[in-house]
């Protein structure tokens, strides 16, 4: 598959088949997450790959939307050093990310991103940092499921170019 085609073919699968992940396929997805850009490139990004029934189950009641975590063959949680990359680790941890996600689609798995970073409350993370042990200078950013897929997500309706696309500037006619 083509990196167009993964872009544009992938969507978020909340739903996995009763199927053990090869671990060499996990690799390749976090291969592909650490190669992604970072600011100054100080790759603040950790991963911490679940795959252990109980805490599946302990990270599935973070927030409503993590609920479809405890199906998930594999959950990587996703962590910032706040320390190594104090303004950009939630930017430089998403596009890790995106290539997790885009690997993963491109051999065979699907996957689904749940947002545990805010800049409003801490209290997600906090519930993370608890089942995980993660120490205070990392920052939560998200929980990621991961397994092949048990569902075929409908096509997705996308803006048109259009739409969002400004050139010269933001007032100018599209």
């Amino acid at each position: 598959m083509d990196v167009m085609e993964a872009i544009k073919t992938r969507r978020s699968i909340r739903r996995y088949a009763d199927r053990e992940v090869e671990r060499a396929l996990v690799v390749q997805a976090l291969d592909a997450a650490r190669h992604a850009p970072s600011a100054s490139n100080i790759q603040p990004w950790e991963f911490v790959v679940i795959t252990d029934t109980g805490t599946k189950e302990k990270l599935s009641r973070v927030h409503k939307h993590s609920a479809f975590l405890k199906g998930a063959p594999v959950v990587v949680v996703v962590l910032g050093n706040e320390r190594l990359s104090e303004h950009h680790f939630p930017v430089d941890c998403a596009a890790a990310i995106e290539n997790l996600l885009l690997a993963a689609h491109g051999l065979g798995l699907g996957c689904c991103w749940v947002a545990v970073y805010s800049t409003r409350s801490t209290e997600r993370e906090e519930a993370v940092r608890g089942v995980l042990e993660v120490g205070e200078e990392y920052r939560i950013v998200a929980m990621v499921g991961m397994g092949y897929p048990g569902e075929v997500p409908k096509p997705r309706k996308m803006k048109e170019l259009d739409e969002i696309v400004h050139w010269g500037s933001f007032r100018s006619p599209n």
